[in-house]
């Protein structure tokens, strides 16, 4: 499981796009004014001719916090177990394995325990394993004797065939923010952002708008770009106007 990172906060991803127009693109631009801060609820940025209204979206519903679940729960065992297998092991749980009302620490300790008995006993390759005491999901535990040993844990794909719909809803009110300063002649944009590493990149996010503004562009606004912030020290910037392309 990757190593977490601390995640930017809205105001440093939006002065960080700043700085990337004024870079590749618009010489000079900066932000003069910040009117979230004068009026809770207003948008996030004036600069130049850009209105600016930052967003970010959970590819999955409840991603974060789902993410947040796992790695409190077990996402230690990674760190705890280092050294203590002489293989690889890959363990890949079921996606919304991790909920609230179950013991987590009763969870890590039993899946620990696991880890430390029972695998030592797997033949090579993948297995699933279910049905064991004080475990509430089965999982697919992968053993590689000839690679780099240690625990690596994930979890499958979840089913992210709602994001579009999630994705039109969830604009359409940043859109509304943003049309009162198209009618004050600025140029609106509007900033989508993602950490998401693993379900979520340009192509992801380029198909999502344009099935989900199918009749073009929102009214009200002028420019989308994407922004993936998943590495702080390399964050992708995303001109996504041709998703809207009649």
């Amino acid at each position: 499981m990757a190593k977490a990172t601390r995640k930017l906060n809205d105001k440093e991803v939006v002065a960080l796009f700043v700085k990337y127009l004024a870079i590749h693109f618009y010489p000079g631009l900066e932000i003069e004014t910040i009117p979230d801060e004068h009026k809770s609820g207003d948008i996030d940025a004036i600069a130049g001719e850009f209105a600016i209204e930052h967003t970010s979206i959970d590819t999955i519903h409840n991603q974060s916090r789902d993410s947040v679940w796992f790695i409190k729960a077990i996402g230690s065992l990674e760190k705890e177990l280092d050294g203590k297998l002489p293989f690889r092991l890959i363990l890949t749980l079921p996606y919304e394995g991790i909920k609230t009302g179950q013991n987590w620490e009763n969870v890590k300790t039993v899946l620990q325990n696991w880890i430390l008995n029972e695998s030592f006993m797997l033949s090579e390759g993948s297995h699933i394993i279910s049905g064991i005491l004080g475990l509430p999901f089965d999982f697919r535990a992968k053993k590689n004797t000839n690679a780099k040993s240690g625990l690596i844990l994930s979890r499958y794909s979840p089913d992210i065939t709602d994001f579009t719909t999630r994705l039109r809803k969830h604009l359409d009110r940043k859109v509304a923010k943003l049309a009162s300063y198209k009618e004050k002649d600025k140029t609106t944009l509007l900033l989508v952002e993602s950490n998401d590493i693993a379900f979520m990149n340009d192509g992801v996010m380029w198909d999502s708008l344009k099935s989900a503004y199918p009749e073009g562009l929102p009214t009200g606004i002028d420019n989308v770009w994407f922004v993936h912030t998943s590495m702080p020290e390399n964050i992708e910037y995303f001109d996504m106007n041709t998703a809207f392309t009649r």
